[in-house]
């Protein structure tokens, strides 16, 4: 007999968590089924970082939105989630790059949005005092920082199950069905659930889910790498990131320090195997090496990477799937989902009880791939 449900969310990651709880805290119970356990792919092995800057504007809204939870993250959840708000920089390394950072500033605040501010100089070094002299500026989002990945995401957890989730870790999703006014949704140890709407939140695996509903997206698996070095006497609070080389970088209380920043390791989806390229993690140290000098003498003490759904425009899929009714899909964050998990979960609990978000989400519209799923792609 088939178990039911108000809600079935596939994937538990924080975004699934979150949708589980903030739907528990609207009077609907949701199953979670995840294939493995909560945060066991990107939700639990990335930076770490709560930002909003550098984001593309169709999610900033959503960024926005979510910055305000991770402010209230302790009421919320019942733990601070090891948040800590240092703000993030992003540092321009020479005088063209300040310039195209000067003009995005500009079309940002034109468009009502004034978390991003312009530095010069002076105020990189006051917030960066170990940079490299040769970088003149860059732009600050002061409520930005970071908090403890897999630590947010068992707290999440625990505050859907708390408020009424039900959660079964360690059941693949294999097939998904029209059952009358509900869907039917069968699981590879048997298990069989029913409920009337169905969150596509499978990360990696939600294009499998898009493609059995007949609506096939871009998404490709990817394994964004990080590594850790050794302690060094503390000399920064905020969290770094770079565009013109790809690069995040921030220090832990204990004086160590995480590096990351997009370079990709191999990725098996189906083995949930990845394989570092030591290649590209030493571009990762030469750009630490480079831009903060006081950093040479640290050693790599461990790299990993997770396993991550990227969609071909770099941005989320977020709302009604469009080509099943109570069907809505929450994927895609490209390796920067984390700082969004609290405030998508929001915005599909609002969307799925009421209708509508009051969060901009438009641009975030899985039709915007229709030309897949008429090419047969």
């Amino acid at each position: 007999m088939a178990r039911t449900a108000e809600a079935i969310i596939i994937g538990a990651g924080i975004h699934g968590c979150s949708t589980a709880l903030h739907l528990a805290l609207r009077g609907i119970r949701a199953v979670v089924i995840e294939k493995d356990h909560a945060a066991r792919h990107a939700s639990g092995v990335n930076a770490g970082g709560v930002r909003q800057l550098a984001r593309h504007v169709a999610e900033i809204p959503l960024s926005v939105s979510s910055m305000a939870i991770w402010e209230r993250i302790q009421d919320l959840t019942g733990d601070d989630c090891g948040f800590e708000s240092h703000g993030q920089v992003l540092v321009a390394e020479d005088e063209a790059e300040l310039a195209g950072f000067r003009e995005r500033v500009a079309d940002l605040n034109r468009r009502g949005f004034q978390h991003e501010e312009l530095i010069d100089r002076d105020e990189l070094r006051r917030l960066l005092p170990a940079v490299s002299e040769h970088c003149p500026g860059g732009i600050v989002s002061r409520r930005d920082g970071a908090a403890d990945p897999f630590r947010s995401t068992q707290a999440i957890r625990r505050a859907a199950l708390r408020a009424g989730a039900v959660f079964r870790e360690g059941e693949r999703v294999m097939s998904i069905a029209r059952a009358g006014a509900a869907w039917s949704v069968e699981t590879a140890s048997g298990a069989s659930y029913e409920a009337p709407v169905i969150v596509n939140a499978a990360g990696a695996w939600a294009d499998r889910i898009c493609a059995a509903l007949g609506e096939p997206v871009p998404l490709e698996a990817v394994g964004p790498m990080l590594m850790i070095t050794s302690r060094v006497a503390p000399f920064i609070k905020p969290v770094v990131i770079l565009r013109s080389r790809k690069l995040s970088f921030k220090q832990f209380a204990n004086g160590t320090v995480m590096i990351g920043g997009g370079h990709l390791a191999v990725v098996d989806r189906d083995r949930n195997h990845t394989r570092i390229d030591w290649t590209k993690l030493q571009q990762s140290a030469r750009t630490v090496w480079e831009l903060f000098p006081v950093m040479r003498e640290a050693q790599i003490n461990r790299a990993w990477a997770g396993i991550e759904g990227r969609m071909s425009d770099d941005i989320p899929v977020f709302g009604r799937s469009s080509t099943a009714e109570g069907v809505y899909h929450q994927f895609g964050f490209s390796a920067h989902g984390f700082q969004l998990g609290p405030g998508a979960g929001a915005a599909m609990a609002e969307l799925i009880t009421t209708g509508r978000s009051s969060v901009a989400v438009e641009g975030l519209d899985i039709r915007r791939f229709a030309a897949c799923a008429s090419s047969g792609r």
